[in-house]
């Protein structure tokens, strides 16, 4: 055998073992992004159904950017090789000289911290299942903004899908609907119509913000982790002042941690850590893959849904929620066949924000 043979055949093993450990890393993916996505959904209604004294949505906002700025930080300083004064220089570089560049994240800024509050106010008036389905909006609003800001083109089966994405949506709102009562005789404390309207702005918000990274970032050389350096900046800032116009009388009498609990705090780190997971993992799970892990998070809260708070599924719902699951997967397809990268652009945006929490994790490329 030849040298070149001896070569070809010694990396075949090597070249199965990468394949292996790839759909390793895939099957991994998905089992973190689905976890990733329902636990917090789920968790954030537990807390927020509890009864006894409830803890301040906005400080929850504050300290869950504080924690994910924290941490960045502490990853750029393992970068540096733990070099205080090289990290110091680096970020007063990427935040303070560059300044231009960081006050672009002012206003992407400003729209998560919103959303993450309004976040808060949906899943504490909207059963946990109903807002996974609803909140699968936001792929049609991202969907819409990339093609009136960046002039991108979708295909066929992607405006098939928007149109099965919102008539699903409507049929589960419909039978919400009939519902009503019922479930505001259960929950004297809780309105529907608030988290209605709170869910559909948080997928508006998430759609033009996830379109704005892609215009305004496209081309930057900046990491992910100094994008959630200068984002948590201003979220901290913007959530503080928040925090001040809606609570602050409350929380200057009852303190800034009232109603902090173990689960609460379970709340806060998987908001302020689960995004920084995905964002890591993402890069392992291709757009199917992203599209089936949404699909099953839906089915998975449904199901815990069931269990932990008497969620009550009948026939519309199942159809509503079985067509924006199908929806969901048939607008992360690959696009290869379509003939245009554009469409792929734009699944790649909106598909992957799904898994976040969105989106409050934008990289040098367009938002995962």
């Amino acid at each position: 055998m030849s040298p070149g043979g001896r070569s070809t055949a010694a990396e075949e093993p090597a070249a199965r073992g990468q394949s292996e450990a790839n759909r390793k890393l895939k099957y991994i993916s998905l089992a973190v992004l689905v976890v990733q996505n329902a636990s917090l959904i789920l968790s954030i209604r537990y807390v927020r159904t509890l009864p006894g004294d409830r803890f301040f949505a906005t400080s929850a906002v504050v300290m869950a950017e504080f924690l994910k700025v924290l941490t960045c930080l502490l990853i750029i300083l393992l970068q540096k090789r733990f070099s205080v004064k090289e990290t110091s220089l680096f970020l007063l570089d990427a935040v303070v000289f560059q300044y231009k560049d960081t006050l672009k994240l002012a206003v992407p800024s400003l729209i998560y911290t919103l959303q993450n509050n309004l976040q808060y106010v949906a899943i504490s008036n909207l059963p946990a299942a109903t807002f996974q389905v609803t909140y699968q909006l936001k792929i049609l609003t991202t969907a819409l903004f990339s093609v009136l800001m960046l002039r991108k083109s979708l295909s066929r089966v992607q405006w098939v899908s928007l149109l099965l994405l919102f008539a699903g949506v409507a049929i589960v709102q419909v039978q919400q609907e009939g519902n009503k009562e019922a479930s505001v005789l259960d929950s004297s404390n809780q309105n529907y119509t608030v988290g209605l309207v709170a869910v559909v702005i948080s997928c508006l918000s998430s759609g033009f913000a996830g379109v704005y990274f892609e215009k305004i970032l496209k081309g930057s050389s900046a990491s992910v982790w100094v994008r959630n350096v200068q984002l948590g900046i201003f979220g901290m800032a913007l959530g503080m002042l928040g925090l001040w116009w809606n609570d602050g009388a409350a929380i200057a009498e009852r303190g800034f941690l009232f109603g902090y609990t173990d689960m609460v705090w379970c709340v806060i780190f998987n908001q302020a850590f689960g995004g920084l997971l995905v964002a890591v993992v993402v890069k392992y799970a291709d757009n199917i893959l992203k599209g089936f892990a949404t699909s099953f998070s839906i089915v998975v809260s449904t199901v815990m849904s069931i269990y932990l708070f008497g969620f009550h599924v009948d026939l519309l719902f199942t159809a509503g929620a079985g067509l924006v699951i199908g929806a969901v997967y048939m607008y992360s397809l690959p696009k290869a066949a379509v003939g245009s990268p554009s469409p792929s652009s734009s699944s790649s945006s909106s598909a992957s924000s799904a898994s976040e929490m969105d989106a409050f994790l934008p990289k040098s490329v367009p938002v995962k």
